[in-house]
């Protein structure tokens, strides 16, 4: 059975009902960051402490994202994501009283990131998931595309929104409105049916279950020599382009001779193109061959980061273009990938080989940034911008060399949803509360 087939044609009202609950929730979690790294700015002026604080947000995904996909798919999803947004409310919850009480640390924050980044590393396999059993298969690059226009637009309005209320509420005023916002997009998941795979997993979820699950994922991913391939370039390419935005602070004051108002511009002409190639991808929907669009993608990233690493030091305009083309080109490159995953990937297995892709590629994000420095301080700083545009451009031409990337799109559709009785999956199913 085809994955569109079963799927009920009334799809968008229930989907988008979710979608809509969710992007609240994300708009209050960009403010909860921002205000919590401005305030340890203030408080601690230490680069060691916000670099902490980014170790421990980032941790729970490489450590805990494959044991987390593996429970996901054994458990009913949309009990997960409930008790996720719960928990991440009740972590903002608790740092409201610390602050209210004038009784905060600097360590409770450390605790609040983790608990949160937990919350997330369980919510978004859960998410995704079962968008792929909610959405049909055509439009699956144009949710993506839409989904990547809206964290562009946060990107642009989540900082200067903080900052404005920062200016005018008590920080702890501020971290309320995410509470609010998760009571939003938790709302809907009470009125709304989520599809389950239809899968036999009976009995209560032992560790020796949940490592066998994850071997399953490993297994099931190293089968599909493209996929693993795909896989590898993902990493690679968040291993060059972590990096790369570290960098771009310096580039624009050594190189450029610029300030914060440069730095801002810039970073503004790549929120800029991700919206555009997002609402781009969200309307054209890329070529029928997913792949295609995505390797195209790639190589206009390659364009882009070239072009920013060649940018005379009298033409910053050119490095805002380079900016722009990458931005544009992030969602067409990332969009059609995920919808092949989602398409491709059976729905039973889809929790842990998506925590495995997101698990693989944040840990890329720190070797990347021990490389990059030895590497910017010892042949420039543009010399890394080389790198990456080089080698996303070798990536892109190769994947449409490579048979097993090439011929992706020709392998079937997965089934989708063929159980719609949610209480009679119960019953086989463990849960979070169990």
């Amino acid at each position: 059975m085809a994955q569109e087939h079963s799927i009920s044609e009334n799809w968008k009202k229930p989907f988008f009902l979710i979608w809509a609950g969710q992007s609240f929730s994300l708009i209050g979690s960009m403010l909860v960051q921002f205000a919590l790294v401005w305030w340890m700015t203030e408080k601690t002026g230490s680069a060691a402490v916000l670099a902490t604080a980014t170790v421990v947000s980032i941790l729970p995904q490489i450590l805990l994202g494959p044991f987390a996909g593996a429970l996901v798919d054994r458990w009913n999803r949309k009990r997960v994501m409930i008790v996720a947004d719960a928990v991440t409310a009740l972590a903002t919850l608790a740092l409201v009283f610390l602050f209210w009480s004038g009784k905060i640390q600097v360590w409770h924050l450390f605790v609040a990131e983790f608990v949160r980044a937990l919350g997330g590393t369980f919510h978004w396999p859960a998410m995704s998931a079962s968008t792929s059993l909610m959405v049909p298969e055509k439009h699956l690059s144009r949710i993506a595309g839409i989904n990547q226009a809206l964290q562009g637009i946060l990107g642009i309005i989540a900082p200067p929104l903080g900052a404005f209320l920062m200016g005018l509420l008590p920080i702890y005023s501020v971290l309320s409105i995410d509470i609010v916002t998760a009571t939003l997009a938790i709302i809907p998941l009470f009125f709304v049916h989520i599809p389950q795979p239809l899968k036999k997993l009976e009995g209560v979820v032992t560790p020796r279950q949940v490592l066998r699950d994850v071997r399953e994922g490993f297994r099931y991913l190293a089968s599909w020599p493209g996929m693993l391939i795909l896989l590898g370039m993902a990493t690679l390419i968040n291993m060059l382009f972590s990096p790369a935005f570290s960098l771009l602070p310096l580039m624009v004051t050594r190189i450029f001779k610029g300030g914060v108002m440069q730095l801002g511009v810039i970073n503004s002409a790549w929120g800029a193109g991700v919206i555009l190639g997002g609402l781009a991808l969200g309307a054209w929907g890329g070529f029928r061959r997913k792949i295609y669009t995505s390797m195209t993608g790639l190589i206009g990233m390659s364009f882009g980061t070239l072009l920013l690493a060649s940018a005379p030091a009298s033409m910053f305009f050119m490095a805002m273009a380079g900016m722009a083309l990458s931005g544009f080109m992030n969602p067409i490159t990332n969009g059609p990938l995920f919808a092949l995953l989602q398409t491709r990937i059976r729905p039973e297995m889809q929790g842990r080989v998506f925590t495995l892709v997101g698990s693989l590629s944040a840990a890329a994000s720190p070797v990347g940034l021990a490389l990059a420095a030895p590497v910017a301080d010892l042949l420039g700083i543009r010399f890394w911008f080389y790198i990456a545009g080089g080698l996303c451009l070798l990536m892109g031409l190769t994947g449409f060399l490579i048979p097993a990337v090439r011929l992706l799109d020709d392998l079937p559709p997965v089934a989708g949803a063929e159980v719609a009785n949610e209480p009679a999956l119960a019953s086989v199913q463990a849960t979070p509360s169990d």
